[in-house]
């Protein structure tokens, strides 16, 4: 009988002790001594110096003038009370430490700063502010600016133009647990616990900033309440509640506040897209441009990489893409969910939309026309895509024959109903990865990586991975992660982690099984990667959406939803569904309702809680979402043949739904999301 665990929808290993509430979070550590608390004080002005910080005399007070002095470090968002600047509306200027939460925050509302050199924030994103400037790679490595041919040319001659700019607002990854860190010093050993999705990356960055050797530091991240990317990197809470640990000789806790998850530790970029599309007669694609803008801080540089998929997504013999960045008085931009490719995807599949109106043909068949047999980007065949596959499914199952191609045509009373499609794409990214394998002698086996599972179910999944490996059943397997004290791994990010901790488990697992008897093996999968072969390797779907709007008010809701993904082998088809549909919910509140209002006369954000910064809840969610896949054998990944599905779902879910918005109404919004003032004023 098989003892396969790969592709079976087994539960959750941790699902009992999350619905019991015994599975514990950063904060909820039992401390062995009754543990301190601290809460921060924002900078209530946009730009200028902190002159002078007073407090009550029962509480402890840090600021600039008597916190300790850190190491350098390139993330300069961590030099945390470490000079008198302000950058930002929000940023830390201030802390205090006190014996209960109660008192912690009490104190900080008492605490009063002085402020000089006071100014009027410049933190609006337009295509023509004077520090634009393109930055020497964008994120994850990837090029600036690349122009093949002579893109402007072939718009000049082309028999279509598309000619479209495309704006995207700032957007805040409201993970349901805070960022929170319990800090505790002892004999010059600092452990933390933290929500982190990188407990080795938070590893490396205290022991730089406090002037210690890595194995003096250990960070756990035993469960994460999500992330969606904000805590893909250190967070200055990590920082800020060791300084308050080593400061009051006591372990302390911190938990930001919800409104702080506005201003400190990172959001989505907001983007403008310049898209133009030049196409032959019959749809043929002769030229691509996308030129994108987007903004960074003044500590510390962050340029997504918005125009990097529509290096991959069609062949046109003409491209150009570019990134340009402006220096704001804002906060950082960090990762969030499909950094990138969310809106840079948006921009691209609303402009292809476009064209099939233009030149009169399907949109799935204009897309169909101009699949490239070749990544265009590096001529490397790819290792497997499905993209034509996943549209020809997908319209299938949608019911897309039956689609009335003339917009404003369907209606039922006083809705318009319309339906839209569009291509969604991600990078396989593998990062190197250690893991170690002990078989005890009752038979069971014990498997580390200092892996984060922040809500993925990476947990599960590595189990059967190791199962697999082994021979065995996933119910002899025990799995170790969220901790830095075991075998170094990379963070949960960029859809990488199922296949960069579980080759190292696979690995370490299959060398296992070699041996007899009680073992241990630790391995590294470095050499593995450096010796795969020049393939392009990526994720690819259709996202199809039904919308209704209604004529009277202008408001659009979500009938039905499905996506169809090629993402290689599926590890736990539970587990997988669960991640698409996620990320296709993302994408409903990107489409429609999610905004960070950028406040142009105070600073920062002014709508940071969730009463005036809307995500999507149930009821927001039609009934009717779903999310498959075609089967995809790709031997040119990872041992276990599978693409990350984390974020693919993400992509393309927006520019569907206002694809579907154009259908149903004649109405094109460009600008997203699309809110009722948007649409109502043209029907």
């Amino acid at each position: 009988m098989s003892t396969a665990s790969i592709g079976q929808s087994i539960p959750r290993t941790e699902s009992v002790a999350k619905v019991t509430g015994r599975a514990r979070y950063a904060v909820e550590q039992h401390a062995e001594t009754a543990p301190a608390y601290c809460w921060y004080v924002p900078a209530e002005i946009p730009t200028g110096r902190v002159s002078q910080v007073t407090a009550p005399a029962d509480v402890t007070l840090l600021w600039h003038e008597n916190a300790e002095k850190l190491g350098e470090i390139e993330d300069t968002e961590l030099a945390v009370l470490q000079s008198d600047r302000v950058a930002y509306r929000g940023q830390i200027v201030a802390a205090v430490v006190a014996d209960s939460l109660e008192a912690a925050r009490e104190g900080a509302a008492q605490v009063r700063v002085t402020y000089a050199d006071e100014a009027r924030p410049d933190n609006e994103l337009t295509t023509d502010h004077a520090s634009l400037y393109a930055p020497e790679t964008v994120n994850a490595g990837f090029p600036t600016d690349v122009t093949v041919g002579d893109p402007d040319s072939a718009l000049a001659s082309a028999a279509h133009v598309v000619d479209r700019w495309y704006t995207t607002a700032p957007m805040h990854n409201s993970p349901m647990e805070p960022h929170a860190t319990t800090a505790q010093w002892s004999d010059g050993v600092l452990t933390v616990w933290d929500s982190t999705q990188a407990p080795s990356g938070v590893q490396g960055d205290l022991a730089t900033v406090f002037g210690l050797d890595p194995s003096n530091v250990r960070v756990v991240a035993e469960n994460v309440g999500g992330g969606f990317g904000a805590k893909g990197s250190t967070r200055p809470n990590a920082v800020l509640a060791a300084m308050a640990s080593r400061a009051v000789g006591r372990t302390v806790k911190l938990a930001l506040p919800r409104q702080a998850l506005f201003d400190l530790v990172g959001y989505r970029t907001p983007t403008i897209n310049h898209v133009q599309l030049g196409a032959s007669a019959d749809g043929t694609l002769a030229a691509l441009a996308h030129d994108t803008f987007q903004q960074t801080s003044q500590i510390f540089e962050f340029c997504e990489q918005t125009a990097e998929s529509s290096r991959h997504i069609y062949a046109s013999p003409h491209r150009r893409t570019t990134h340009r960045l402006a220096v704001l008085d804002v906060p950082t931009p960090r990762w969030m969910r499909a950094p990138g490719e969310a809106p840079g995807m948006l921009a691209v599949e609303t402009a292809i939309d476009e064209l099939s109106y233009e030149v009169g043909i399907d949109p799935i068949e204009l897309r169909i026309l101009n699949e490239p047999d070749v990544d265009p980007a590096s001529g490397n065949a790819f290792s497997s895509r499905s993209v034509v596959e996943c549209l020809r499914e997908g319209a299938e199952r949608f019911g897309w024959a039956e689609r009335d191609p003339r917009p404003g045509h369907r209606r039922e009373g006083r809705k318009l109903i319309g339906t839209g499609v569009a291509t969604a794409s991600y990078p396989v990214l593998i990062s190197p990865s250690t893991a170690s394998a002990t078989r005890a002698e009752d038979g069971s086996v014990t498997v580390s990586v200092a892996a984060s599972d922040i809500g993925t179910g990476a947990r599960t999944v590595l189990r059967q991975i190791a199962a697999d490996a082994l021979g065995v059943s996933a119910d002899l397997v025990v799995l170790k992660l969220g901790d830095s004290a075991l075998p170094k791994a990379p963070g949960a990010g960029g859809s990488s982690g199922t296949s960069s901790w579980g080759w190292a488990v696979t690995k370490a697992c299959t060398e296992l099984a070699s041996k007899t008897g009680p073992a241990e093996v630790t391995v590294d999968t470095s050499d593995d990667l450096d010796a795969q072969k020049d393939f392009a390797r990526m994720a690819f779907g259709a996202q199809f959406a039904e919308v209704e709007v209604d004529v009277d008010t202008g408001e659009v809701r979500v009938r039905r939803m499905l996506g169809v993904f090629g993402i290689g082998r599926v590890m736990n088809p539970r587990l997988a569904r669960s991640q698409l549909i996620g990320g296709m919910t993302f994408g409903i509140g990107m489409a429609l309702m999610e905004a960070g209002n950028t406040d142009p006369e105070f600073g920062g954000f002014s709508n940071h809680d969730f009463a005036e910064y809307h995500v999507p809840v149930c009821a927001d969610i039609p009934v009717d979402i779903e999310a498959t896949w075609v089967e995809e054998h790709d031997d040119e990944l990872s041992p276990m043949g599978g693409k990350g599905i984390g974020e693919i779902g993400t992509v393309g879910s927006p520019a569907a739904i206002g694809n579907a918005v154009f259908h149903a109404t004649g109405v094109r919004v460009r600008d997203l999301p699309i809110t009722l003032d948007k649409v109502l004023p043209h029907l």
